[in-house]
Protein backbone atom coordinates (compact mmCIF):
# COMPACT_ATOMS: atom_id res chain seq x y z
CA UNK A 1 0.00 0.00 0.00
CA UNK A 2 1.45 3.20 -1.35
CA UNK A 3 -0.50 5.44 0.36
CA UNK A 4 -0.71 6.76 4.30
CA UNK A 5 -3.85 5.38 6.11
CA UNK A 6 -6.79 7.48 8.36
CA UNK A 7 -8.00 5.32 10.69
CA UNK A 8 -11.69 5.71 12.15
CA UNK A 9 -12.10 5.07 15.63
CA UNK A 10 -9.74 5.65 18.40
CA UNK A 11 -10.68 3.24 20.31
CA UNK A 12 -9.02 -0.78 20.86
CA UNK A 13 -10.01 -1.95 17.68
CA UNK A 14 -8.80 1.32 15.96
CA UNK A 15 -4.87 0.62 18.11
CA UNK A 16 -5.25 -3.09 17.09
CA UNK A 17 -5.40 -1.46 13.24
CA UNK A 18 -2.28 1.21 13.75
CA UNK A 19 -0.66 -2.12 15.32
CA UNK A 20 -1.06 -3.72 12.12
CA UNK A 21 -0.26 -0.99 9.60
CA UNK A 22 2.54 -0.60 11.65
CA UNK A 23 4.06 -4.16 11.24
CA UNK A 24 3.42 -3.44 7.27
CA UNK A 25 5.10 -0.90 7.59
CA UNK A 26 1.94 1.46 6.36
CA UNK A 27 2.19 5.21 7.47
CA UNK A 28 -0.72 5.83 9.56
CA UNK A 29 -1.71 9.56 8.71
CA UNK A 30 -3.91 9.95 11.80
CA UNK A 31 -6.98 9.05 13.74
CA UNK A 32 -10.77 10.29 13.34
CA UNK A 33 -13.22 9.73 16.17
CA UNK A 34 -16.69 11.39 17.14
CA UNK A 35 -15.71 11.39 20.63
CA UNK A 36 -14.33 14.99 21.39
CA UNK A 37 -12.99 13.53 24.65
CA UNK A 38 -9.77 11.73 22.58
CA UNK A 39 -9.39 14.71 20.10
CA UNK A 40 -5.49 15.26 20.62
CA UNK A 41 -5.10 12.44 22.27
CA UNK A 42 -1.76 10.67 20.80
CA UNK A 43 -0.75 7.14 20.49
CA UNK A 44 2.87 6.97 19.47
CA UNK A 45 3.14 9.78 17.62
CA UNK A 46 -0.04 9.38 15.98
CA UNK A 47 -2.83 11.99 16.65
CA UNK A 48 -6.62 11.39 17.20
CA UNK A 49 -7.03 14.78 14.53
CA UNK A 50 -10.99 15.03 14.56
CA UNK A 51 -14.35 14.05 13.89
CA UNK A 52 -15.10 11.61 11.28
CA UNK A 53 -17.10 13.59 9.12
CA UNK A 54 -14.54 16.77 9.12
CA UNK A 55 -14.28 17.43 5.75
CA UNK A 56 -10.69 18.86 5.50
CA UNK A 57 -9.23 15.28 6.28
CA UNK A 58 -11.89 13.56 4.63
CA UNK A 59 -11.18 15.52 1.25
CA UNK A 60 -7.61 13.58 1.70
CA UNK A 61 -8.78 10.22 0.69
CA UNK A 62 -8.79 9.09 -2.33
CA UNK A 63 -6.14 9.87 -4.31
CA UNK A 64 -3.60 10.73 -1.32
CA UNK A 65 -4.75 8.67 1.51
CA UNK A 66 -6.40 5.23 2.12
CA UNK A 67 -9.60 5.15 4.86
CA UNK A 68 -9.90 2.29 7.70
CA UNK A 69 -12.93 1.86 9.56
CA UNK A 70 -11.74 0.24 12.75
CA UNK A 71 -14.84 0.71 14.87
CA UNK A 72 -16.61 -2.48 16.87
CA UNK A 73 -20.07 -0.66 16.63
CA UNK A 74 -21.54 -2.39 13.32
CA UNK A 75 -24.17 -0.14 12.73
CA UNK A 76 -21.59 2.71 13.35
CA UNK A 77 -19.30 0.81 10.59
CA UNK A 78 -21.87 0.66 8.28
CA UNK A 79 -22.93 4.53 8.41
CA UNK A 80 -18.61 5.46 7.88
CA UNK A 81 -18.54 2.93 4.86
CA UNK A 82 -21.79 4.11 3.21
CA UNK A 83 -20.59 7.67 4.20
CA UNK A 84 -17.18 6.87 2.40
CA UNK A 85 -18.65 5.42 -0.50
CA UNK A 86 -20.83 8.36 -1.25
CA UNK A 87 -18.77 11.41 -0.40
CA UNK A 88 -15.47 9.91 -1.68
CA UNK A 89 -16.43 7.20 -3.48
CA UNK A 90 -13.46 5.06 -2.25
CA UNK A 91 -14.28 1.35 -0.13
CA UNK A 92 -12.38 1.03 2.88
CA UNK A 93 -8.98 -1.17 3.02
CA UNK A 94 -8.31 -4.17 4.81
CA UNK A 95 -5.70 -4.48 7.42
CA UNK A 96 -4.50 -8.33 8.07
CA UNK A 97 -1.79 -8.26 10.50
CA UNK A 98 1.49 -9.99 9.52
CA UNK A 99 1.19 -13.22 11.52
CA UNK A 100 -2.39 -13.76 10.35
CA UNK A 101 -2.39 -16.38 7.77
CA UNK A 102 -4.43 -16.20 5.18
CA UNK A 103 -4.82 -19.23 2.56
CA UNK A 104 -4.36 -18.08 -1.19
CA UNK A 105 -7.89 -20.52 -2.13
CA UNK A 106 -9.37 -17.89 0.00
CA UNK A 107 -11.57 -15.00 -0.74
CA UNK A 108 -11.78 -11.88 0.92
CA UNK A 109 -13.62 -8.32 0.23
CA UNK A 110 -12.96 -4.66 1.60
CA UNK A 111 -12.52 -3.08 4.66
CA UNK A 112 -12.00 -5.99 6.83
CA UNK A 113 -9.92 -6.20 9.94
CA UNK A 114 -7.84 -9.97 10.63
CA UNK A 115 -5.92 -9.63 13.78
CA UNK A 116 -2.82 -11.78 15.22
CA UNK A 117 -3.02 -15.41 14.60
CA UNK A 118 -5.85 -15.14 12.83
CA UNK A 119 -6.37 -18.36 9.94
CA UNK A 120 -8.52 -18.16 7.02
CA UNK A 121 -8.36 -21.57 5.33
CA UNK A 122 -8.80 -22.57 1.65
CA UNK A 123 -11.71 -22.04 0.09
CA UNK A 124 -13.54 -19.87 3.06
CA UNK A 125 -15.41 -16.30 1.95
CA UNK A 126 -14.76 -13.44 3.90
CA UNK A 127 -17.64 -10.43 2.56
CA UNK A 128 -16.97 -7.08 3.62
CA UNK A 129 -16.17 -4.75 6.50
CA UNK A 130 -15.72 -7.69 9.09
CA UNK A 131 -13.64 -8.02 12.06
CA UNK A 132 -11.69 -11.20 12.68
CA UNK A 133 -10.11 -11.19 16.14
CA UNK A 134 -7.09 -12.47 17.26
CA UNK A 135 -6.74 -16.34 17.10
CA UNK A 136 -9.81 -17.15 15.55
CA UNK A 137 -10.06 -19.91 13.47
CA UNK A 138 -12.29 -19.53 9.84
CA UNK A 139 -12.17 -23.43 8.75
CA UNK A 140 -12.14 -24.30 4.66
CA UNK A 141 -15.25 -23.26 3.04
CA UNK A 142 -16.95 -21.42 5.46
CA UNK A 143 -19.15 -18.63 4.38
CA UNK A 144 -19.11 -14.65 6.69
CA UNK A 145 -21.19 -12.57 4.96
CA UNK A 146 -20.75 -8.39 5.24
CA UNK A 147 -20.53 -6.82 8.73
CA UNK A 148 -19.84 -10.18 10.53
CA UNK A 149 -17.59 -9.79 13.86
CA UNK A 150 -15.77 -13.23 15.16
CA UNK A 151 -14.36 -13.14 18.67
CA UNK A 152 -10.85 -13.69 20.02
CA UNK A 153 -10.04 -17.60 19.94
CA UNK A 154 -13.28 -18.75 18.15
CA UNK A 155 -13.43 -21.26 15.61
CA UNK A 156 -15.70 -21.64 12.68
CA UNK A 157 -15.50 -24.88 11.19
CA UNK A 158 -15.97 -26.43 8.06
CA UNK A 159 -19.31 -25.52 5.55
CA UNK A 160 -20.27 -22.74 8.06
CA UNK A 161 -22.69 -20.01 6.54
CA UNK A 162 -22.56 -17.33 8.63
CA UNK A 163 -24.79 -13.78 7.01
CA UNK A 164 -24.82 -10.63 7.10
CA UNK A 165 -23.85 -8.89 10.50
CA UNK A 166 -23.84 -11.95 12.92
CA UNK A 167 -21.74 -11.26 15.82
CA UNK A 168 -19.72 -14.26 17.69
CA UNK A 169 -18.52 -13.54 20.39
CA UNK A 170 -15.23 -15.08 21.96
CA UNK A 171 -14.03 -18.68 22.73
CA UNK A 172 -17.05 -19.73 20.13
CA UNK A 173 -16.94 -23.54 18.48
CA UNK A 174 -19.50 -23.74 15.77
CA UNK A 175 -19.81 -27.44 14.57
CA UNK A 176 -19.35 -27.74 10.81
CA UNK A 177 -22.15 -27.16 8.32
CA UNK A 178 -24.76 -24.44 10.69
CA UNK A 179 -25.78 -21.61 9.51
CA UNK A 180 -25.65 -18.76 12.08
CA UNK A 181 -28.61 -15.98 10.85
CA UNK A 182 -28.77 -12.62 10.14
CA UNK A 183 -27.69 -10.61 13.05
CA UNK A 184 -27.56 -13.23 15.19
CA UNK A 185 -25.47 -12.81 18.53
CA UNK A 186 -23.53 -15.69 19.94
CA UNK A 187 -22.78 -15.50 23.36
CA UNK A 188 -18.88 -15.64 24.26
CA UNK A 189 -17.97 -19.59 25.39
CA UNK A 190 -20.78 -21.26 23.30
CA UNK A 191 -21.15 -24.16 21.54
CA UNK A 192 -23.15 -24.31 18.74
CA UNK A 193 -24.22 -27.06 17.23
CA UNK A 194 -27.58 -26.13 15.20
CA UNK A 195 -28.66 -23.42 13.54
CA UNK A 196 -29.51 -19.82 15.06
CA UNK A 197 -32.22 -17.73 13.70
CA UNK A 198 -31.67 -14.53 12.46
CA UNK A 199 -31.64 -11.97 14.74
CA UNK A 200 -31.42 -14.49 17.02
CA UNK A 201 -29.05 -14.57 20.79
CA UNK A 202 -27.81 -17.73 21.86
CA UNK A 203 -26.08 -18.58 24.48
CA UNK A 204 -24.42 -21.86 26.49
CA UNK A 205 -23.23 -25.78 25.96
CA UNK A 206 -25.07 -26.20 23.80
CA UNK A 207 -26.19 -22.97 22.82
CA UNK A 208 -29.54 -22.14 22.85
CA UNK A 209 -32.37 -19.05 22.41
CA UNK A 210 -31.90 -16.59 25.32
Amino acid sequence: MENPVLIFGAGNLGVTALDIFHRNQVVVYGFLDDNKELHGKEYGAISVLGETDDDGFLRLIGQKCEACVAIGDARVRKRLVKMLNDRRHVQPVNAVHDTAVVSTLASIGHGNLIAARAVINPFATVGQHCIIQSSAVIESNVELGDYVQVGTGSVINSGVKVEDGAFIGTGVTIIAGVTIGKNARIGAGSVVVENVDANATVFGNPAKKI
